[in-house]
């Protein structure tokens, strides 16, 4: 039972690890659903913002969102950042971000110190406890989600995100 445990966990390590590597070609983002298939709403959950206050992402139903799951100590999460910012300063009120810092598995003051550090504006949440993580069945970040205003899950982007796939899931969630 001891090594059963031991290679269940090197498993789990090695599939985070697998997903934090710089990535030569991305997958594009394609819509979820089609007229035949149900329409899959997004889970709600809950993640904190900088000064611990509770944050839902259903707080912002009606307007579409750009999901981002990411760590401060994932280069291709670092490397997507910029794309992020630029998109997040373009957009305005049209878009909103939720840059999701996987803090259950980072450090709050690191990755509150990263974000700083970078002068980054666009807006991040920490998930604390691993609720976000858990429902969005993320096993590698980083991993990127275009929710309509609907709530609609649209499209994702399973590892991390060009500047031209970022461009074309936001026009897919803008386009609804």
């Amino acid at each position: 039972m001891k090594y059963k445990f031991l290679w269940i966990s090197l498993l789990i390590v090695a599939m985070l690890l697998a997903g934090c590597q710089d990535a030569v070609e991305t997958t594009a983002p394609t819509e979820s659903t089609t007229p035949t298939e149900p329409v899959q709403y997004a889970p709600d959950f809950t993640v904190y913002n900088e000064k611990g206050e509770p944050v839902k992402l259903s707080d912002f139903r009606g307007k579409p969102v750009v999901l981002n799951f990411w760590a401060s100590w994932c280069p291709p999460c670092k490397a997507e950042m910029p794309d992020f910012e630029k998109k997040y300063k373009e957009l305005g009120d049209k878009v909103q971000f939720l840059m999701v810092n996987i803090t259950s598995g980072d450090d709050f003051e690191t990755a509150k110190d990263y974000i700083a550090q970078q002068g980054y504006q666009f807006p991040v949440f920490y998930d604390t406890t691993g609720e976000a993580a858990y429902l969005y069945g993320v096993q590698s970040i980083p991993v990127t989600y275009f929710i309509g205003a609907d709530g609609q899950m649209v499209a994702y982007i399973p590892q991390m995100a060009t500047a031209k796939h970022l461009q074309t899931g936001i026009d897919m969630i803008l386009g609804q």
